[in-house]
């Protein structure tokens, strides 16, 4: 073999470890049933807040507690623990996104890892506040 080629194929097997290495940190995204059959590992759950049952956060007793309910898109509802202070406007969020694990019925959430909140619009009622917005600035 030329040392060209030798050196291509190093490059190429480089490159596939280099793949494959990055394929461990990607992460899907899990329904609330599929994360209770991985119990103890991190997944990451879109969901909805359920504003049936009220959310348990009482700062005096414990600043790092917050528990709320979730349910998916098909219907399965889960409690979560978060164990860190209450995210801003977290009652106004439309859907959350979760990284935590399952542990039984609930799903757990530690500092590390955290909670991202999708939050309603100010332009959602009125399409055209934006254009609005923009003229005026």
């Amino acid at each position: 073999m030329k040392k060209l080629q030798i050196v291509i194929l190093v490059c190429i097997a480089i490159a596939i470890a280099v793949l494959i290495s990055f394929m461990g940190d990607l992460s899907t995204y899990e329904t609330i049933a599929s994360a209770r059959q991985k119990p103890g590992k991190t997944v990451t759950i879109i969901a909805h807040l359920d504003n049936k049952i009220p959310i348990e956060y009482d700062p005096v007793k414990n600043t790092n507690y917050l528990s709320f309910h979730i349910s998916d898109t098909l219907g399965n509802t889960a409690k979560v623990v978060y164990y860190y202070e209450k995210p801003y406007d977290l009652e106004k969020a439309e859907r959350v996104t979760l990284k935590g694990k399952m542990n039984g019925d609930v799903f757990e959430i530690s500092r590390k890892d955290g909670i991202l909140l999708k939050c309603p619009s100010k332009y959602k009622d009125d399409p055209n506040a934006a254009r609005k917005s923009l003229t005026q600035n």
